[in-house]
């Protein structure tokens, strides 16, 4: 009967510690952050040191990425008579998406509201990301994609947080 018990307790306080772990990951995820460094391995391998303007908001439950992907400023358009290339090389490196996200401990799972490419959208589509927080910088490493499978390349993101 006493071995019982002890296991239960031990049991018990293992399920509390995740849980705290996991609320105290998800309380230092929340607020705002710009991504500093992309490197991606792969087939497609390639390093981004100089991302272009981008913003990422965590907030106790929602996220919102917002960004234009790359190393290079999109291109100046005329403001009348845009031709359709010209709107295109604008758009496509624009990327946008937010949704909600779960932790679950060092692994976040975001699942997408809406976004610019309506693919993402669909019922049962994630991304999940190993993710470290040391001080102010954070790292996500991409783990799984939308169909919840492991991807070819891996991506790492580093991101600074925003402090005013």
């Amino acid at each position: 009967m006493t071995k019982t018990r002890i296991i239960v307790a031990c049991m018990a306080a293992l399920i509390i510690l995740l849980i705290v772990q996991s609320a105290a990951a998800q309380g230092k995820l929340e607020g705002v952050w710009k991504k500093t460094l992309v490197t991606v391995t792969g087939p497609n391998a390639q390093t981004i040191p100089h991302p272009q303007p981008n913003i990422v908001i965590f907030t106790k439950k929602h996220f919102s990425f917002t960004e234009v992907e790359g190393e290079k400023p999109r291109p100046d358009q005329p403001l009348e008579k845009a031709t359709d290339a010209q709107k295109v090389a604008a758009w496509e490196p624009f990327s946008a998406q937010a949704g909600t996200y779960e932790i679950k401990g060092t692994t976040v799972t975001l699942h997408d509201l809406v976004t610019k490419d309506p693919e993402n959208m669909k019922a049962g589509n994630l991304e999940t990301y190993d993710f470290k927080i040391l001080g102010n910088t954070l790292s996500l490493t991409s783990k799984a994609s939308e169909t919840g499978t492991n991807n070819a390349e891996i991506i790492t993101m580093k991101f600074e947080r925003v402090v005013e």
